[in-house]
């Protein structure tokens, strides 16, 4: 495993992160979770990401029990807030109560005294952007959390939060975007604003929801039992890419990942990689397999060519619009 700063802070994390986003707590039993987790131990994984929402915070139960026993300093724990983890009103967002209160959930759930990185899972614009930075800093100062991040935040947002943090003396170190071959609408304003703030890109969905494992196939119904099939979980977000174009040029590009000697994930996971103000890639698994094979792409330079012959398959099929990171014009 080879290891990044998290944007310019002091705070090294693993190239590839495991999240478990769709897969612990819902799409996958619990002893198979716990394998998964325990896979990403043993190939040197040291950061973890989840999320107070997923499975409705059984997502956060199920990895804080699987990393139990394991020695606290020698791991990144991170975790989100913003969605909706109650019935009530103030169960959802960035207000000041649903943070200080969401924050000692995640805590319990995840079994630790702290997280590493507390993030905002999206904008929220019905609070003003001091409250939630003002909250944010008390968690920091308070010590249940050591660093503050956003997510799907846009490059204006992330400017002014910046701002804000520097006032209040607490570290915003970290955005986490969507971003794969496929969808690249960071690279024009997110990350040229997280280049010069220190921000580094924590990012999902480097496989394009499992589009480029290459499994899916042009002409042909999803694989029984693949996240396409998956109406609970998976279904919902992967539909747009299953289109016979993105899956047609999808296939021209496993003979670019034979010739690098890569799998079509390690392929796509390591593309990513190359963009310097990504910190870490996070990838999940449903079998220990998986995580073996993923984690492959640390430590894997592409040369030019290669990378141009990427862009040449895919291009028609980018989605590049820097307007399409958004958050809910109100909360969910």
């Amino acid at each position: 495993m080879e290891f990044r700063h998290l944007g310019r802070s002091g705070l090294m994390v693993s190239e590839i992160s495991y999240g478990n986003w769709i897969t612990h707590g819902s799409q996958v039993e619990e002893e198979a979770a716990l394998a998964c987790v325990r896979a990403a131990l043993d190939t040197g994984i040291t950061t973890f990401d989840t999320a107070d929402v997923y499975a409705g915070t059984r997502a956060e139960e199920v990895l804080g029990k699987a990393l139990a026993g394991e020695r606290r300093e020698g791991l990144e724990i991170f975790t989100k807030v913003y969605w909706p983890t109650g019935p009530g009103r103030n169960d959802r967002g960035l207000s000041r109560k649903h943070i200080m209160e969401s924050i000692n959930g995640s805590l319990r759930r995840l079994r630790t005294d702290y997280v590493d990185l507390y993030q905002a899972h999206r904008y929220d614009y019905s609070t003003p952007l001091e409250e939630t930075m003002e909250a944010f800093a008390d968690v920091v100062h308070s010590g249940k959390a050591h660093y503050i991040g956003v997510s799907e935040w846009k490059a204006s947002q992330i400017r002014e939060a910046h701002g804000l943090a520097r006032e209040l003396r607490v570290p915003l170190v970290s955005n986490q975007p969507q971003y794969s071959m496929l969808w690249r609408v960071i690279e024009t304003e997110v990350v040229p604003t997280c280049e010069e703030l220190g921000v580094g890109q924590i990012v999902w969905s480097p496989m394009a929801q499992g589009v480029l494992s290459g499994k899916y196939l042009p002409g042909q119904p999803p694989p029984a039992g693949s996240r396409a099939t998956d109406e609970k979980s998976g279904a919902n977000f992967i539909k747009a890419w299953l289109t016979d174009d993105v899956l047609t040029r999808v296939q021209r590009l496993k003979p670019l990942a034979e010739q690098a000697g890569l799998t079509m994930p390690q392929l796509a996971i390591a593309w990513v990689l190359q963009n310097p103000n990504v910190s870490s890639a996070i990838v999940g698994a449903s079998r220990p397999e998986q995580v073996h094979d993923n984690v492959k792409a640390a430590g894997v330079t592409l040369d030019a060519e290669l990378l141009k012959a990427i862009d040449e398959i895919v291009e028609p099929v980018t989605e590049r619009d820097a307007a399409k990171t958004e958050s809910p014009a109100r909360r969910p």
